[in-house]
């Protein structure tokens, strides 16, 4: 059984930083994917950021120069760096863990607020 434990959301004005990160117990070996998911009120909950397990990134447009997601193997933690965050960004954040034959995983999400 995969647990995942989201930290990093708060507050934080319009401009600012935030660094989420997502840590994996038990065995990860064989996953594909990894990813930031975000769910606005009353909104479906979106794609943020993937990496799959060779590395690549894909981002989605409207965070596009701004998230940065990476991956620490020997910590089997996850990390989505958030620059010059806005208004819009605001949502709860889940961390998302998929694999090729042991189905998909979530975290219970962490909140981001921007607001001045």
């Amino acid at each position: 059984q995969v647990q995942l434990v989201e930290s990093g959301g708060g507050l934080v004005q319009p401009g600012g930083s935030l660094r989420l990160s997502c840590a994996a117990s038990g065995s990860i070996s064989g996953f594909r994917s990894m990813g930031w998911y975000r769910q606005a009120p009353g909104k479906q909950r979106d794609l943020v950021a993937s990496i799959t397990a060779g590395g690549d990134t894909d981002y989605a447009d409207s965070v596009k120069g701004r998230f940065t997601i990476s991956r620490d193997n020997a910590k089997n933690t996850m990390h989505l760096q958030m620059n010059s965050l806005k208004p819009e960004d605001t949502a709860v954040y889940y961390c998302n863990l998929q694999f090729w034959y042991r189905g998909t995983y979530w975290g219970q999400g962490t909140q981001v607020a921007v607001s001045s």
